[in-house]
């Protein structure tokens, strides 16, 4: 199901020019999947308050044609933001990774991506522009043990983005990846865990600035990417981690 929302969030206009900026994005019409669920909702309330028309999608894309529809309600759409994610798989050896598993890693975060890209590009290619914006994972650059099949689909979203990228660039349509870790995210870090003293510990041990990043500053980026001030930028994955990975 799709929501549609222009304009600024139930902040008010000062609170969200102090926190966001004014406009970057008047007048786009963005397209957030998920938009319910990991960095969708800050996504939302960002590029809203940057003057973007918003539509939201919480549906979970099987094929190209599933989400053609959802894009035929949403009309033109001048910048996708892919923002997937999946089960908790952390923890399990190898050994434990049973297929199923390792399959629904890449359903959830790899398939659904392909499907996306593949249902927006004809009319961005039409229009001469446009953007395409992938919440991923520092996680491929940095490899944890006990996580193979989200590494693995991770790391495969980055490959996706760096060859898609350069082929899209040459119809002016920008695509990138955040490839972000430690961000404040009830999905990823529930207040229970971020109020554990071993969690607090291995924060402070792992990352250099030794916290968490806040949702806006992460969303902060999407919206560069979506801007015009990013059309230098082509096929990268940008790592956002506060130096847990370069």
């Amino acid at each position: 199901m799709i929501e549609m929302s222009e304009g600024m969030s139930d902040r008010t206009k000062s609170e969200n020019d102090a926190i966001y900026g004014l406009n970057r994005l008047k007048g786009k019409r963005a397209f957030v999947t998920q938009a319910d669920a990991f960095m969708g909702p800050a996504t939302c309330e960002h590029f809203r308050a940057e003057g973007a028309a918003v539509f939201e999608s919480t549906e979970i894309f099987e094929s190209t044609e599933s989400v053609k529809r959802e894009i035929e309600t949403a009309g033109d759409i001048d910048i996708l933001v892919a923002n997937l994610a999946s089960e908790n798989l952390y923890g399990k050896t190898v050994e434990e990774l049973d297929d199923d598993s390792f399959s629904r890693a890449f359903e959830a975060m790899v398939y659904p991506l392909h499907h996306l890209v593949r249902a927006v590009v004809p009319q961005m290619k039409k229009r001469g522009q446009g953007k395409i914006i992938v919440y991923g994972s520092a996680v491929p650059l940095r490899p944890m043990s006990r996580l193979a099949a989200y590494t693995a689909a991770r790391g495969a979203q980055i490959s996706y983005v760096k060859s898609v990228g350069v082929e899209l660039a040459r119809d002016n349509i920008q695509m990138n990846l955040i490839a972000q870790n430690w961000v404040e995210n009830p999905a990823y870090y529930p207040e229970k865990m971020q109020e554990n003293p071993k969690f607090q510990a291995n924060l402070s041990r792992d990352v250099p600035l030794g916290r968490l990043a806040r949702p806006e500053e992460d969303t902060a980026l999407a919206v560069f990417l979506a801007s015009s001030e990013s059309d230098f930028f082509v096929g990268q994955a940008i790592p956002f981690s506060g130096g847990w990975a370069c």
